[in-house]
């Protein structure tokens, strides 16, 4: 009884072994073919903004406190522990902001009342979640790319980036894009310019990425913060938990920077608005595409402190948002653009006039931010894309856009996320030939030289699609 126990048990282990090794090397016969494939996504991984708030609260630190100017450090502490919690961070760039964690498990309403009682808090707020929305299935279209017809730059699977250049492809609107040809015979961007873009992370070994991420000079020190110590920041920076790493898991940042600036004419993939640019990886959502307000903040907060230290960070790229109003938020991105950093925001994928119902951050009225509607290919405000005739400033290409993906892939992705890296990757552009504009100038450049078309008329406060030829003064422009 025994030895045929044993025998079937061994034969079962073979079987699996067999299974494994076909297993592996399937896998590795996709991985070489993915390359130039535009792979159906799974369920789980569809992710694309508008990120919403949900009702739960993050853990790793329950309320933002902003202390009323001139209420010290020592006292701020006593505060928080005679109301048995703990300051989890101080937030640098903001006099006073503070993430609080509570040690009791009171309820999270009840700390934020707490603290908004006192004399010495100017305001406080929730933590709030906040997640990616899931992407339509038939938004995607897995396919074979060729691109034995294109006589420009020799990226492979240019053809089908429209928003760059339309020529008509797969039923859409000849010259309903960027103008990205014409901008590109004045430029190619700069890798003095940094654009950093606050998501999930950037795959910075990806093919296509790799030459254009920003690293931490070998002259500067690894980025310290009194609560978090020294954090190593070659790569970016990580706001999430238990990593510093800001290698992207889910997808959504990586296909965002891709757009900005994907290496141009490498004979590899695609080409980003800037074929040379430094794009910092910023992360502070994970693997599932869950974030917070104060790893949010936390990010805004290092390219403020890194911009103070010499790196020639000018852009932000924030492809998310959510109903919430966060007074912390709205605080942080203003000093950003105190310190000449321009904020490009998503407005967001609800099909919704974001005049009466705002999202955030892109409603914010503040003098640094864009906010970012999407166009499909025939020029034509996309079915999802939110608008605002005061709101929302310009539109961009933002549905069935190629970009760059995961484990070297590239992918097709549709929302008001991917309209916000073409305005962030010209802002790149024009940086590259007119380095010392201010953000106020550089703000303006962008929202002075649309294409006005009739489809965006009282759509958005412009009443036009982005112009890069226009944006940095091409001598040939359509």
């Amino acid at each position: 009884m025994k030895g045929r126990n044993y025998t079937v048990h061994f034969a079962l282990a073979a079987s699996l072994v067999m299974f494994a090794a076909l297993a592996g090397q399937v896998s590795r016969w996709e991985s070489k073919r993915a390359k130039f494939v535009l792979r159906q996504v799974p369920p789980r991984a569809r992710t694309v903004e508008p990120p919403r708030v949900s009702e739960s609260f993050r853990g790793d630190a329950d309320v933002l406190v902003r202390f009323r100017a001139g209420v010290s450090e020592e006292r701020r502490q006593a505060i928080a522990a005679r109301l048995n919690d703990r300051i989890e961070d101080e937030i640098e760039s903001v006099d006073g902001l503070t993430s609080i964690d509570d040690l009791d498990g009171e309820r999270v309403e009840e700390i934020v009342k707490d603290y908004a009682a006192l004399p010495e808090v100017e305001y406080a707020e929730p933590n709030f979640e906040i997640k990616l929305d899931p992407l339509a299935a038939d938004t995607i279209r897995p396919r074979f790319v060729s691109s034995d017809t294109w006589s420009g730059p020799n990226d492979p699977l240019l053809s089908e980036q429209w928003g760059l250049i339309n020529t008509g492809q797969r039923e859409g609107k000849a010259g309903a894009d960027v103008s990205a040809g014409y901008a590109w015979e004045r430029t190619h961007g700069s890798r003095k310019v940094v654009v950093a873009v606050l998501d999930s992370g950037v795959d910075y070994t990806h093919e296509d990425l790799a030459a254009n991420i920003w690293h931490r000079p070998a002259d500067m020190e690894m980025y310290f913060d009194k609560e978090l110590g020294f954090v190593d920041d070659f790569n970016g920076f990580s706001a999430v938990d238990g990593s510093r790493d800001p290698m992207d898991e889910n997808g959504h940042g990586t296909h965002c920077a891709g757009i900005v600036g994907a290496e141009g004419d490498n004979s590899k993939g695609v080409a980003g608005v800037n074929w040379q640019v430094e794009i910092m990886p910023l992360k502070f959502m994970g693997r599932g595409g869950f974030g917070s307000t104060k790893d949010a903040v936390e990010a805004i907060n290092y390219v403020i402190e890194r911009k103070k230290a010499g790196v020639n960070v000018r852009v932000i790229s924030a492809s998310w948002g959510s109903r919430q109003k966060s007074r912390a938020l709205e605080d942080v991105i203003r000093k950003a653009g105190e310190n000449d950093i321009l904020f490009v925001a998503a407005a967001g994928n609800d099909h919704m006039d974001a005049d009466k119902t705002p999202h955030y951050p892109s409603n914010y009225k503040l003098p640094n931010i864009i906010a970012v509607a999407a166009l499909d290919r025939k020029d034509q405000l996309a079915g999802f894309s939110n608008y605002g005739a005061t709101s929302v400033h310009i539109a961009a290409p933002g549905r069935e856009i190629l970009s760059t993906w995961l484990d070297g892939a590239y992918q097709e992705h549709s929302g008001t996320s991917m309209a916000t890296p073409f305005v962030a990757g010209v802002a790149g552009l024009v940086l590259s030939v007119e380095p010392n504009l201010s953000v106020k100038e550089l703000r303006e450049r962008l929202l002075s030289t649309v294409d006005k078309t009739d489809a965006l008329k009282g759509q958005v406060s412009t009443g036009g699609r982005l112009n890069a030829a226009r944006a940095v003064g091409a001598t040939q422009i359509k």
